[in-house]
């Protein structure tokens, strides 16, 4: 019996409009008050979504609060703790957001006082809206996929590579998802994309990575 083939997969980008919350950080213990009564959705925008803003640099930490740690608070420990943190180990934006004030508590309980950081250098909280828009284009087959992946923009690795693993209940990016529609002569591609720790490089860098892995796809026709 021949397994049915999935549908074509939809190629989509994301763009962020991002907006002022109106409340800042000086010094950790107003970033830990900041953190416990922003929305939500400002928590998951410095964890992830940092990472569709322009960037002239190549951080060490991908989230906001790791790299205002590290870079204006001067506080590698307290970077590195934050910057451990995943925010796809959550089940819920609020779990993620009491993890954060746990590690901040803690690192307050250990430093004899609390500096505030220059003027100029102060933490803002933001939140965004993402637009979500039909880049138009198609993949037929698994090497159709894999093809068009170094084509994609930025938005399109955050959205179908990141943003699709919060989407998923397993944790599994809209790539691997579709491809795992076509059974076992994918399973490999799968594998190699399950490995990629997308915390540790730019969307350009996840884009040639994400590439990469998806070199050896079937190339059936769609004809086929």
């Amino acid at each position: 019996m021949t397994h049915p083939r999935p549908g074509p997969f939809q190629f989509m980008d994301c763009a962020l409009t991002i907006l002022s919350l109106g409340r800042s950080a000086q010094n950790l213990r107003e970033l830990r008050d900041g953190i416990s009564v922003v929305p939500a959705p400002s928590i998951f925008h410095h964890y992830l979504e940092g990472l569709l803003k322009p960037a002239f640099d190549d951080p060490e930490y991908r989230n906001d609060f790791a790299l205002w740690a590290r870079r204006h608070l001067h506080d590698n420990v307290l970077a590195e703790r934050l910057g451990g943190i995943d925010p796809m180990d959550y089940e819920s934006v609020e779990a993620l957001r009491q993890q954060t004030l746990d590690v901040i508590e803690d690192r307050l309980a250990e430093i004899p006082y609390v500096a505030s950081v220059p003027p100029g250098r102060a933490f803002y909280f933001l939140q965004s809206h993402r637009v979500v828009l039909d880049t138009g284009l198609r993949a037929a087959t698994p090497a159709e996929l894999g093809a068009q992946i170094p084509r994609l923009p930025s938005g399109s690795i955050f959205y179908h590579f990141i943003e699709g693993r919060r989407r998923s209940p397993r944790r599994a990016d809209d790539f691997s998802t579709w491809l795992e529609e076509w059974g076992e002569e994918c399973a490999r591609s799968r594998k190699r994309l399950a490995a990629i720790d997308f915390h540790l490089w730019s969307l350009t860098e996840l884009r040639a990575r994400i590439a990469r892995c998806l070199r050896d796809l079937p190339g059936r026709e769609a004809g086929e």
